[in-house]
């Protein structure tokens, strides 16, 4: 059973930056893509990015793309979003998943069966 869990949400100022962590068990960084998704109030939920091929590929959504960096620790297996230059747009819970197939996945959450329980991002102005 696939168990993900995210950490290192908070409150920060537009221009600052954090960064997620995510934990699994009963899944291998290693072996497997691992998407990044957020979700806006009264928004679908939007995948920004995910990373393949044992950490050494990574794609991003255009609303992202040079301000987060996706990475991985295999020998921790865990993960990691890091957000730069944050804007009050980012506001979102943020959640990574897990994909249906090890190889398979992209930014729509259909690739996706298992879902960490999220961490709120706040951007104030």
């Amino acid at each position: 059973q696939v168990q993900l869990v995210e950490s290192g949400g908070g409150s920060v100022q537009a221009g600052g930056s954090l960064r997620l962590s995510c934990a699994a068990s009963g899944f291998s960084y290693s072996s497997s893509c691992m998407g990044w998704f957020r979700q806006a109030p009264g928004k679908e939920r939007e995948g920004i990015g995910f990373i393949y091929n044992g950490g050494s590929g990574t794609v991003y959504a255009a609303s992202v793309k040079g301000r987060f960096t996706i990475s991985q620790d295999n020998a921790k297996n865990t993960g990691y979003l890091q957000m730069n230059d944050l804007k009050p747009e980012d506001t979102a819970i943020y959640f990574c998943a897990a994909p249906y197939r090890s190889h398979v996945c992209g930014l729509g959450s259909r690739f996706y069966s298992s879902w960490g329980q999220g961490t709120q991002v706040t951007v104030s102005s």
